[in-house]
C-alpha cells in the first residue's frame, strides 16, 4: 500500500501540491525556487545563499548517491526545506555515509517527494519566485495557504547575519579545528606554486567552503571575517587583497556591508563574488533588482566582453546589479548573462576591483570560469609590485 500523501507544499496565489514528506516531521516557511543541477543536491542543500529559500530540484530523482562528509558547503543544511519529484530508495557510492532523508531529519529540514516538480518549476518561471509553507504535518491547504501569505518575505531581510561566521579565523582545509565547516578527510588540493602567497581579508557573507578552498589553491593565505567586521579590525591584519563572498537576502538590506566596502576598494584590489558583486554594485552608489526567478543551476552561458569569450557557470541568486546608473558610478559591464541579457560582472575604472555574479568555484557546476581566481591573484600581484 502506498504512502499517504499528508505532506504539502502551498504557495501564496493558492496553488497546493500534495506529496510524501521525507526529512524532518515539521512546517517551514520560505521562498519557493528551482535549481536545474543534475547533480550536487548535497552542496546545494548545504550552500548559505540558501537560507530562508525552499528548494526544488528539476532532476527527476535526488539521492541516488547519499550524502557524504566532504562535500558540504556549511556545518549543516541552509535551506528551509527541499522538495523533489522522487527520492531515491537507494543510496549508493563509496564515500556516502547516511541517506538524503535520514540528514534532513537529523538537521530539522523538512522535505517532500511524489509533486509535480515540472508543474511547480513552470508555474514559477511564469510567476516569479513565490512565498511558500512547506509541512510535513498534514496541514489543511487553507492553513498551508495562509501561512505562506503570513510570511514576511525576502525582499528587505538581512539574511547575512543569519549565516556569517561568528569570530575571524584563518582558512586552512586540513585543520578541522581551523576551519569550524570541514570535516577532517575532506578532499584537499595542492596548492599551486607561486613565487609569494598573498595575504587576503575574506568578508564571509555566507560563503561556500570551496571558495575558500580555491583561493587558498591559487596562491592566498584566506583570513576570514564576519559580514559586520570593522575597518580597523580588517586592517590589522595588513590584507594585501580583499574578497566578498556570496551570501543569501537581499543586497540592499546589508548597509554596514556597503559602507565598509566602500573603504576597502579604495584602497586594496578587491574580488566579488555573487552577493560580493551586489554588494560592490551598492557601495560605489549604483542599485540592484530582485529578478522574476533567478538563476539557480549550472548551465548558465556568460558573455566576457574583455575576451570576447563565452563561459558556461554556476549560478544561485535571485537578485541581479542595474544597468542604471553604473557607469555614472565609475563602473564598466564587463559580462552578461546571455540568456536573459542581466549583468554578469564588472570592473571599477581605474581600480583593481572586479566582480562577477556567478560561482566560479563551481561546487556544483562547470569549471569554465576557474580562472577567475587567478585573474584576482595577478591583481593583487601587479597591486603589490607596484611603489607606494
Amino acid at each position: 500500500m502506498s504512502e499517504a500523501r499528508t505532506g504539502i507544499l502551498a504557495l501564496e496565489d493558492g496553488t497546493v501540491f500534495r506529496g510524501i514528506p521525507f526529512g524532518a516531521a515539521k512546517t517551514t516557511v520560505g521562498e519557493a525556487v528551482f535549481n536545474t543541477s543534475m547533480t550536487g543536491y548535497q552542496e546545494i542543500l548545504t550552500d548559505p545563499s540558501y537560507f530562508g529559500q525552499i528548494v526544488a530540484m528539476t532532476a527527476p530523482m535526488i539521492g541516488n548517491y547519499g550524502i557524504n562528509s566532504e562535500d558540504v558547503e556549511a556545518a549543516k543544511p541552509m535551506v528551509q526545506g527541499f522538495v523533489v519529484r522522487e527520492l531515491s530508495p537507494i543510496a549508493s557510492n563509496w564515500r556516502s555515509s547516511t541517506t538524503l532523508a535520514a540528514y534532513l531529519e537529523e538537521n530539522g529540514i523538512p522535505g517532500l517527494e511524489r509533486i509535480d516538480t515540472r508543474a511547480l518549476t513552470k508555474k514559477l518561471r511564469a510567476h516569479g519566485a513565490m512565498k511558500a509553507c512547506l509541512s510535513a504535518e498534514n496541514l489543511s491547504d487553507e492553513e498551508a495557504v495562509k501561512r505562506a501569505n503570513d510570511w514576511v518575505g525576502i525582499v528587505g531581510a538581512d539574511y547575512v547575519k543569519e549565516v556569517t561566521c561568528e569570530a575571524p579565523f584563518v582558512y586552512s582545509p586540513s585543520d578541522s579545528e581551523n576551519w569550524p565547516y570541514n570535516p577532517a578527510g575532506s578532499i584537499l588540493r595542492s596548492p599551486i606554486e607561486r613565487e609569494r602567497i598573498f595575504r587576503i581579508a575574506a568578508l564571509d557573507f555566507g560563503a561556500k567552503q570551496s571558495i575558500f578552498r580555491e583561493l587558498a589553491h591559487h596562491g592566498f593565505e584566506v583570513h576570514v571575517f564576519p559580514a559586520a567586521a570593522s575597518l580597523s579590525e580588517i586592517k590589522a591584519i595588513e590584507p594585501e587583497g580583499i574578497f566578498l563572498s556570496n551570501g543569501p537576502g537581499d543586497p540592499e538590506a546589508v548597509t554596514y556591508a556597503h559602507e565598509t566596502v566602500r573603504e576597502l576598494i579604495e584602497e586594496y584590489p578587491t574580488f566579488g563574488i555573487c552577493l560580493g558583486h551586489q554588494i560592490i554594485t551598492h557601495a560605489i552608489g549604483a542599485k540592484t533588482y530582485k529578478l522574476k526567478f533567478g538563476h539557480r543551476g549550472g548551465n548558465q552561458p556568460i558573455k566576457n566582453f574583455e575576451s570576447d569569450t563565452v563561459a558556461i557557470t554556476a549560478h544561485n541568486h535571485g537578485f541581479a546589479a542595474s544597468e542604471e546608473g553604473l557607469e555614472e558610478a565609475g563602473a564598466e559591464i564587463t559580462e552578461i548573462n546571455l540568456n536573459d541579457r542581466t549583468i554578469a560582472g564588472i570592473k571599477l575604472k581605474g581600480k583593481p576591483v572586479f566582480s562577477v555574479q556567478y560561482h566560479p568555484e563551481a561546487g556544483p557546476g562547470p569549471s569554465d570560469a576557474n580562472p577567475n581566481f587567478s585573474k584576482f591573484y595577478d591583481l593583487v600581484a601587479a597591486n603589490a609590485a607596484t611603489p607606494a
